[in-house]
């Protein structure tokens, strides 16, 4: 290798990137990034000039030799790369409204990665993770591929399954908002906290909780039944666990798991945002929209606050971690989505889970967690489910598998609302899934 990694970053011109420079920044000393290729779209070349200048302003004022390169060229960026990480979204912010319009006028929970909106951004998104995976193969194989873009989870499961490239890693920030959430209700420094996770990404739960190696899970869970203290995530509000639920389920849960356990109260209220159009996807078009103001300015040479409220706190402690206790062969511990390789009893070997691992050279190695509680052993198993078979739909373009996909997703009431679901989303998406849509040459 020569002095010095070069990563690249597939979404560059992502609002997210300087959580990440910020990242590279922070940890230089034991992370040398030569060179940080932010790549993207011919639609998103405007974002990423403004975001590519901003990354420079930020490494300059930090005095650091790091090149940033621009460039809408994927495969002249991942020549010989070390790392490479996706952050991307396929159709953009208005994909994302469509995801969570559509299944809300039918009454049906409309959100990123969970029911049909998760599906479709699998959907759309598979193939091209499946296109990079392709590229590296060729232009640098032994880089490892740090996904962060949603579904992590179905997307981590694509790669593994439908590839030979298993040096994946997906990663999500919840875990390690979770791990901040629970040092702020204990009133300690977050390097102090371990927790046991297992599960799968946006459907993990917390098994244990450690403060210096010793268990404080009976204290923490007290805490968590205080309807006070039950979201960690900007994006997802907040409302409130009944205390003997939790007292009952006694392990920690995700703030995803709101919109399996309190179905009927987030529907409520997404359809309430939905009338004042005021869904997570317009919210975050609009943050979008100041936070690129904000770039622009030149005399700006910090990650802004703001960016904190675009629900992704934390990614860079996460991401830049990971990559340096690869790069470094930690061997500390990190919740990553990884192969099960038997750390979930109940969940195939050859699955994608998200658990806590321990983080070598080699990747990540899932420590056993044996067998889930009995109480939440089905809900995860079901979604394992539905991640298999979205997987499959999106790989292979079949409309069978998808709405069989969209079905068994337990947010999804019934087949025929499914299918009126499915088939309006097919045709809002056309123009992203081409593997549904296949041209017939005449």
């Amino acid at each position: 290798m020569a002095q010095g990694i070069k990563i690249v970053t597939i979404g560059g011109g992502s609002s997210y990137t300087p959580e990440l420079v910020e990242g590279f920044i922070k940890r230089y000393d034991e992370l040398p990034v030569r060179e940080l290729w932010l790549v993207d779209i011919e639609e998103g070349k405007e974002k990423l000039e403004i975001v590519g200048n901003l990354a420079r302003r930020m490494i300059e004022k930090a005095g650091l030799p790091i090149e940033v390169h621009l460039t809408l060229d994927r495969r002249a960026a991942l020549q010989n790369a070390d790392f490479v990480t996706t952050q991307f979204r396929v159709g953009l912010l208005d994909a994302r409204a469509k995801d969570e319009r559509i299944p809300l006028s039918y009454g049906v929970l409309g959100q990123e990665t969970n029911g049909p909106g998760g599906l479709f951004k699998g959907l759309r998104t598979i193939p091209v993770i499946l296109e990079i995976v392709q590229d590296m193969k060729e232009l640098c194989p032994d880089a490892w591929l740090i996904n962060f873009t949603n579904p992590a989870g179905m997307v981590t499961e694509a790669v593994l399954r439908y590839t030979d490239h298993k040096k994946i890693v997906g990663l999500c920030n919840v875990p390690i908002g979770i791990e901040m959430g629970i040092a702020k209700l204990l009133d300690i420094d977050h390097s102090r906290i371990r927790i046991d996770f297992a599960g799968l990404n946006h459907m993990v739960y917390g098994l244990d909780v450690y403060v210096d190696g010793v268990s404080v899970k009976e204290k923490v869970m007290e805490l968590l039944s205080d309807p006070e203290n039950s979201s960690f995530v900007k994006n997802i509000e907040g409302q409130g666990w009944e205390p003997e639920f939790i007292r009952a389920l006694n392990v920690l849960t995700c703030p995803y798991h709101m919109y399996y356990y309190k179905t009927d109260e987030m529907l409520q209220k997404e359809l309430e945002n939905f009338r004042n159009g005021t869904t997570r996807a317009e919210v975050v078009q609009q943050l979008e929209e100041e936070l690129f103001e904000l770039y622009k300015d030149p005399d700006l040479a910090v990650k802004p606050p703001q960016l904190e409220q675009r629900g992704g706190a934390y990614y860079s402690d996460a991401a830049v971690r990971l990559i340096s206790s690869i790069y470094n062969d930690k061997r500390d511990i990190q919740p990553v989505n990884t192969i099960n390789n038997g750390a979930i009893a109940s969940i195939p070997d050859d699955s994608a889970v998200e658990v806590s691992c321990v983080i070598t050279k080699e990747g990540p190695r899932p420590i056993v967690h044996g067998d889930l509680p009995v109480a939440v052993r089905g809900l995860v198993q079901q979604i394992k489910s539905f991640e298999r078979v979205g997987a499959e739909a999106a790989v292979t373009g079949n409309y069978d598998t998808a709405l069989l996909a969209m079905t068994i997703n337990p947010l999804v009431p019934s087949d025929k609302i499914g299918k009126a679901i499915l088939d309006e989303m097919l045709e809002a998406h056309k123009e992203h899934l081409p593997r549904f849509f296949k041209k017939i040459n005449v």
